[in-house]
Order: structure tokens, then sequence, then C-alpha cells
């Protein structure tokens, strides 16, 4: 074994970086809803777009992403929860098998990220910001397994930190009391707010390392609650005035349970303003990129790990396969690869990320991963090319779980303890009514609910056993007749037919 460790570090060195290598810069936020980045909503109805009213945060630099390079319509968090989410990005694999199923677990020391890959390659790298794939520690800098992030200085495990600091022992949190580190936003200026100190660190990198090529990754913990910000976004959108969403208080039939009301509709003044101020600081790594002559030379991913619901069916934050928790925000500015504009409606998720991006910066993956390459619908969108739109989903827990197949169309949703739910996100984008049983859309139930299991079992998915949902699925895949919901356990009875749910108050 030692002897084949030393054979592959000598085969890596000699894998000079190449002058036509691009940089790859990956730009990720946190609990973000794709709602509130202009380019999204200009592809959105009215009714979509502007959820809560009106009143909206312009993002200009974000929206350069995307008029420059490709916007994705359909992606999606694999799981919609912080570590899952990251897991597959980072590794190309489904999370339960990284095996990071729920937040706080650690990422196997075993997976090959697609840092890794670029730094047998030859890149400089480094990491900033929130990682939250190194078990509980919180914050926990600079951890010691680095995944192919050599530079990880910056980068701490846990937390939603406000104002960061330099310390002649290393980075911490500024906020802090006798008892240790907190949340407080009280004194933040443009240096010390964490958006804005990741951000500088970022430029830094840049700059350190702009006559060779580099992969970085900054990872800001906004929007994530709580809802604070600096000034003068702290009442930059103070004056707004904002609805709830439509979908906060209706009367619907019975729902599941990962459906069920959870917290209140807290306004968009402050998440608005966190928005803001990561828009702006995007622009301040433009800026840098471009004084620097390198804006040709970088290709930019800006995405988020999940969604944030903000009300929309009487919820907050994220976990379930509703739109504004499980679909996320997706650019890709790669200049001289991707044509402006493109738009990119295929479903896709983060497992597809590094089978995706490799291949089209001219590496090879690990070959670990289980996401698709889908560069040609990046490089070649506007080509006939064959291509199966779906991507699987999957919800934390092992009692109370939930599976979804998606597509840029329909989003079917089988779980351990409810029944099945179909979306038609084009017909009913608010996912109001379950079709699941409708006649006519028999045949999508069929095809869903087959490619749903052959994912489960190919990639031994534990959920696919759970006695409910395989019986359920199994009735889906070629069921005749009246279906009949197998029993929920404990005797619980499966929910989502026929009851009306209570008007909430």
């Amino acid at each position: 074994m030692f002897s084949i460790r030393i054979l592959l570090f000598s085969t890596f060195l000699l894998n000079p970086v190449r002058a036509e290598d691009p940089n790859l810069l990956i730009i990720q936020t946190d609990e973000h809803n794709f709602r509130t980045l202009g380019c999204y909503r200009k592809h959105l109805p009215p009714e979509q777009a502007l959820m809560w009213g009106k009143e909206v945060v312009e993002t200009p630099n974000i929206d350069w992403l995307a008029d420059n390079g490709a916007l994705c319509t359909s992606f999606y968090a694999t799981t919609p929860v912080c570590s899952p989410s990251r897991a597959a990005l980072m590794s190309g694999r489904y999370p339960h098998n990284t095996p990071v199923n729920t937040n706080n677990i650690a990422l196997d020391g075993n997976v090959i990220t697609f840092a890794e890959v670029l730094r047998r390659n030859g890149y400089a790298t480094g990491y900033a910001g929130k990682w939250h794939l190194d078990g509980n520690g919180k914050p926990q800098w600079a951890p010691k397994r680095k995944f192919g992030f050599e530079d990880n200085r910056y980068m701490f495990n846990r937390g939603h930190w406000k104002q960061l600091e330099d310390t002649p022992n290393g980075p911490r949190v500024k906020a802090r009391t006798d008892r240790g580190p907190n949340y407080g936003v009280d004194g933040a200026d443009t240096k010390s707010f964490t958006t804005d100190f990741l951000c500088d660190k970022t430029i830094e990198f840049i700059e350190t390392h702009k006559d060779r090529s580099f992969c970085y990754m900054v990872s800001l913990p906004d929007p994530h609650g709580p809802d604070t910000v600096r000034a003068p976004y702290s009442t930059m959108f103070s004056n707004q005035k904002y609805d709830q969403p439509r979908t906060f208080n209706v009367n619907l039939e019975a729902w599941p349970s990962w459906a069920q009301p959870n917290g209140r509709f807290n306004g968009m003044a402050a998440y608005y303003g966190m928005v803001k101020c990561i828009d702006d600081n995007v622009g301040k790594i433009l800026g840098s990129l471009r004084k620097n002559g390198l804006i040709k030379k970088t290709w930019i991913v800006f995405t988020s790990d999940h969604g944030d619901l903000r009300g929309e069916h009487h919820r907050q934050n994220k976990g379930v396969p509703f739109e504004g928790s499980a679909k996320i925000a997706f650019l890709l500015y790669a200049p001289g690869k991707v044509r402006p504009g493109t738009l990119v409606h295929e479903a896709l998720s983060c497992v597809d990320f590094m089978p995706t991006i490799l291949p089209m910066m001219g590496f090879k993956p690990s070959g670990q991963e289980e996401g698709r390459d889908a560069s040609l619908i990046f490089t070649a969108a506007h080509l006939s090319i064959e291509w199966n739109d779906i991507a699987f989903l999957r919800g934390t827990g092992e009692e109370r779980g939930w599976l979804a197949a998606v597509t840029d169309r329909y989003k079917l949703v089988y779980a351990t303890r409810d029944n099945p739910w179909l979306f038609d996100l084009k017909r009913d984008p608010d996912e109001m009514k379950n079709q699941f049983l409708n006649p006519d859309y028999r045949e999508t139930v069929k095809t869903l609910s087959a490619q749903l299991k052959e994912y489960g079992e190919k990639y031994r998915d534990p959920r696919i056993a759970n006695a409910k949902l395989k019986a359920d699925l199994q009735w889906g895949i070629n069921g005749e007749g009246e279906f009949v919901p197998a029993k929920a356990p404990e005797g619980k009875k499966p929910r989502g037919k026929g009851k009306k749910r209570k008007k909430a108050k």
C-alpha cells in the first residue's frame, strides 16, 4: 500500500497546470431562496417571481454571472439540509453514501473531492467559510482533514457567525462574551461582518495566486438565520411592505407530515439585506478578477446548499421537497465554454456537479461519483442531445423520511409515513394539488416510480426498503384498480387524502 501511494503521488507531480486550464471559483450561500435573485425572477411568471409582493432586492452582480453564463432553472439540493447537500456537491455521491445523511456527520475520509482532483493536477486550492462536514465542532477552524483544499485557514466547521477577525493565533469569531463566541451583529463593519470578511479573504487568495491556476471556494453562512445584517443593509429594506405567500393561510386537503405548518412569516427586510450584502461582495470579487486580468480565465459557480421557504406553505427554512426548500440557484460562468444567456431546464442536483465540472475543465473525475456528467447540456444546450430528465432527492431521518423523483415539470414524493404526492409544477407551481391518483397522470406516476426504484436499488438507498414506502412504490409502478395505501408505522394513518387542514391562525 505504501509503495502504491508513493507511485500515485509521483504521478500527480507529473501533471503540471496547463496554460489553458481555467481557474474555478465557487461562491456558495446558505439557506437561500432562489426567488431573491433577479436573474431567476425574470424567468418566472409574476405570481411566482413576486412571492412576497412587489418589493424586491436587486442583485446585479449575481445576475451578471447568469447573463454571461448559464442559469439552471431546475437545480435541486440532493438533500435540502446543510451537511448532506454539501457532501453531495463535494463528492458527486448521494448523501447516504458519504455517509452524511443528516447534519453534523463527518464526511468519509476516503472521499475524493473535486478540489483534491484539481490539487493533484497542480492547482492552488483553498476554502473559506462554513464547511459543516467534520462532525460537531463549532466553530472548529481549519479542520485537519482538508479534502483537497490546501489553504483552509479560514474554513470553520459550523455556525452562522456574524463577525470574524484575524488574531496572532489565527481567525476567530469577533462577537463574544466571557461564555464564548456568539451571533451578535453589534459593531460589525465592512471588515468584520462575516460576508465581507470571507470575500476579502477570497480576494487575497486570488491576488496571491493570480499567476497560476487556482480553485477556491467561499461558503457564506448567510442568508441563513438569524436574520441579522450589518448597517446599512440592516435598514435598507425596512420601509418595504411584504405580503404573506399565497400558500400561507389557506384551507388545504390533508397534507403529509412533512408539509405541516412550521414557523411563521417573518417578512423579508433583513433577509433582503443579507442578500444585498452578498451581491455587493460578489461585485467586489468580480472587480478583483477584472483588475487582475482574470475575468476571462476564471470559471465562477454561484449556488446554495438549500433554500428557505420564507412563509410558503406556512413554513420556514428547509428540509422538505417543496420548491422553496429544495430548489436552489445554480449559475455557471465559463467564458469560452458556455454561451452567455444559456438556460438549462433539465433537472439536476448537487450530486451532478463534480462529474460535470471536471470534464468541462478537461480533467477526469475520481471514478467514485454517482452523479451524471451533464457537460453537454451546458456546452451544447442548443443541440438535440439524449438526456433522461430526472433527479433524485431524499430527506433526512430514517423513521420519518421521504424520497423524490423530480423532472423539469413533475415532482413525485414517496414517504415512510405518508401517502405519495405528485405535483405538476407547470400547472400547479404553488404545489397545492396532489395528482398521484389522477388517471390523467397514471403513466407519469409509473415512469417516475420505476426510475425512483431503480435509483434506490442501484445506489443502495436504505429508504427504499421501508415497508410502507416500498409497497406504495410498487403500486405506483404496476398497481391496478384502487390505490390502497400501506399502513404507516405504529398504526398511524397515512396523511395525504380527504381530510381538511384547519385554517392557520
